[in-house]
């Protein structure tokens, strides 16, 4: 995509379709670098499939004008992990700006994250508007499309609304005159257009149950739809709401549900690259090696290059392949795991390692001798490829997974003063499955809970600020402002929108 425009003008200017991401059910043979405008394109079944890939695309991106991964930097934005990087650093000063919540409108990450999320909105837009009128696609296959067009847009807006709060709405295609005049929604309004799109996809009898792995593995599906509509209604704390979407989805605790769903009996399977898809995953945003891609791809990668980021530098020990050593794990998340079960799971002691093997890394910035475990750079997972080996590792990212509704679906029934002996159950099931005893279920239990099942994973930064607990747990958080990133500055000139508090 440009890069010399603002993400809301790209919005409107000719799309690549042809150059989208390939993967898993995306791996479509690709026709070119073909660009084409809005009115030469759409016109068959073919097409319209294409347009549907470039919708899914930006899930996965990574590298924008700087390195970008959405997981990264919510990572370095908790309390679970550092910035980190070469040393003496700052090595990437987008990431260290939100990590250290010194943001401003020169430095943080907001550019990448607001226009990889308004590239996907522009993009959902234009395929709704386009379907209409296409003879040889079916009556069927357009209503499942539309569906997951709709939870995509869903999801991009609820990552906007999230990180910026103050943002434009925008629903259909519209004249590329018209960004200078655009105003910011309130977030009522937007959160209101979340759940109308999640509802419809729901409703829709042909978006499917579940899907085949080998054939369409990422798609959306109805379990996911009502996954995210579910998490919406508890960020808006409407707890009964949540409850209900999140008790569909996830059936008895402990069992399969209705959707296929349920908790893999080996907690760590859930995180190997060769198990994708599993029965824990519910949304699931896809990598691949198949690109073999190198560095003129830069912005278009396949493979998921936070993986190389998070490694330990210049390690020549075995297991782990060397990365860039970003993500260093706080002491914070540390100490709170350390005597859990998924402690192992969840952290690499490279100072142990090293020192057990003879073997050497360099601490980088913010080093605390910890690394990430759940997606770091194994060489099991480095295959010699025809690309650069380091852009190229196919761990998928789950955005949704089943111990997380779980947890979600708790809360709200506890927020909600509802059923909690179904609460106690969802709770006791996560702790179980790794082997740890009941204990009585409270709101404090179960934000733990999560902490400890899901860090990492990239939910501690909005669990922290929808809870009222980042200022406290945040060095350099300022409340009423960090909550939320300013709106990129290039979008700010010669148009209507207001910057957010605390950023003028």
């Amino acid at each position: 995509m440009k890069k010399n425009i603002k993400y809301l003008a790209l919005a409107f200017a000719a799309l690549p379709v042809l150059n989208s991401c390939k993967k898993s059910f995306l791996d479509v043979n690709p026709t070119g670098n073909q660009t084409t405008l809005e009115t030469q394109y759409y016109k068959n079944a073919s097409e319209v499939f294409k347009g549907l890939v470039a919708v899914y695309d930006p899930l996965g991106s990574e590298t924008g004008s700087s390195y970008s991964s959405k997981l990264g930097l919510l990572n370095v934005a908790s309390d679970d992990c550092a910035a980190g990087g070469a040393a003496p650093g700052p090595d990437q000063v987008n990431w260290t700006a939100w990590d250290k919540f010194t943001v401003n409108l020169a430095q943080g990450p907001q550019g990448d994250l607001w226009g990889r999320n308004y590239t996907g909105i522009y993009r959902a837009n234009l395929l709704l508007t386009k379907m209409d009128g296409v003879a040889d696609l079916p009556d069927a296959v357009k209503a499942r499309y539309t569906a997951e067009v709709k939870f995509l847009r869903a999801y991009y807006y609820f990552d906007l609304v999230r990180l910026f709060k103050n943002i434009p709405l925008i629903v259909a295609a519209i004249p590329a005159s018209d960004i200078y005049s655009l105003t910011q929604a309130a977030p009522e309004a937007v959160y209101a257009q979340i759940e109308k799109d999640l509802t419809e996809a729901i409703a829709e009898p042909n978006l499917p149950i579940n899907v085949p792995a080998t054939s369409e593995g990422g798609r959306v599906t109805k379990g996911a739809a009502k996954a995210l509509l579910g998490k919406v209604y508890l960020y808006e704390q409407k707890w009964a709401d949540a409850a209900a979407q999140l008790a569909d989805v996830n059936g008895v605790p402990g069992t399969t549900s209705t959707f296929g769903y349920h908790l893999l009996a080996n907690f760590p399977d859930i995180f190997v690259p060769t198990n994708k898809f599993n029965t824990e995953s519910i949304f699931e945003i896809v990598h691949t090696n198949k690109a073999q891609q190198d560095w003129g791809a830069w912005g278009a990668f396949e493979g998921n290059v936070m993986v190389q980021m998070i490694g330990a530098r210049g390690y020549n020990g075995p297991v782990y392949a060397s990365g860039w050593g970003f993500c260093p794990l706080t002491t914070s998340l540390v100490n709170a795991i350390k005597t859990d079960p998924r402690y192992r799971y969840t952290c690499v002691n490279m100072d142990s390692l090293t020192a057990a093997t003879g073997s050497s890394y360099e601490g980088g910035a913010d080093n605390t001798g910890y690394f990430i475990e759940k997606y770091g750079p194994k060489i099991a997972y480095k295959t010699p490829l025809l690309g650069t080996t380091e852009l190229n590792y196919q761990l998928d990212y789950i955005e949704i997974r089943l111990a997380d509704t779980y947890l979600m679906e708790a809360e709200a029934l506890v927020q909600a003063g509802g059923n909690t002996s179904r609460a106690q159950a969802l709770v006791d099931a996560v702790r179980a499955r790794v082997n740890l005893p009941s204990i009585p279920v409270t709101l404090d239990v179960i934000y733990n809970e999560r902490r400890l099942e899901l860090a990492t994973e990239g939910h501690r930064f909005f669990d922290l600020v929808r809870t009222g607990k980042a200022a406290a747990a945040l060095p350099g958080f300022v409340a009423g402002k960090n909550e939320i990133l300013p709106v990129p500055l290039s979008d700010m000139t010669n148009t209507k929108l207001v910057q957010n508090p605390g950023y003028n």
